[in-house]
């Protein structure tokens, strides 16, 4: 069972910048895809960006492209979400999850252990 803990959330102004970080505990993670998720209050949960195992494939949404970088470290068993040129819409509670294989998935049922997450409050 992976355990994972969220990191780096806080409060910012616009065009600020965040590195969020998700350290695991428990042998898959550094062979499962990670995904990061978001949710803000009143909405439903939604995918940000996700990365495969190896780290050299990544895939994230049309409205964090050119601004978030997710990136991982296996040797230290953990994921980033680089976070840069932030807006008030970005504000919500952020999420890592650990994918149910080894590719990068879009989809909250392809996940399997997900973290508690960490607020990250973006001011205008």
């Amino acid at each position: 069972q992976v355990q994972l803990v969220e990191s780096g959330g806080g409060l910012v102004q616009a065009g600020g910048s965040l590195r969020l970080s998700c350290a695991a505990s428990g042998r898959t993670f550094t062979a499962s895809g990670i995904g990061w998720f978001r949710q803000a209050p009143g909405k439903e949960r939604e995918f940000v960006a996700a990365i495969d195992w190896t780290g050299d494939n990544t895939y994230c949404i049309d409205s964090v492209k050119g601004r978030f970088t997710i990136s991982r470290d296996n040797a230290k068993n953990t994921v980033y979400l680089q976070m840069n040129s932030l807006k008030p819409e970005d504000t919500a509670v952020y999420y890592c999850a650990v994918g149910r294989g080894s590719y990068y998935y879009t989809g909250l049922q392809d996940y399997k252990s997900w973290g508690q997450g960490t607020q990250v409050t973006v001011s205008s």
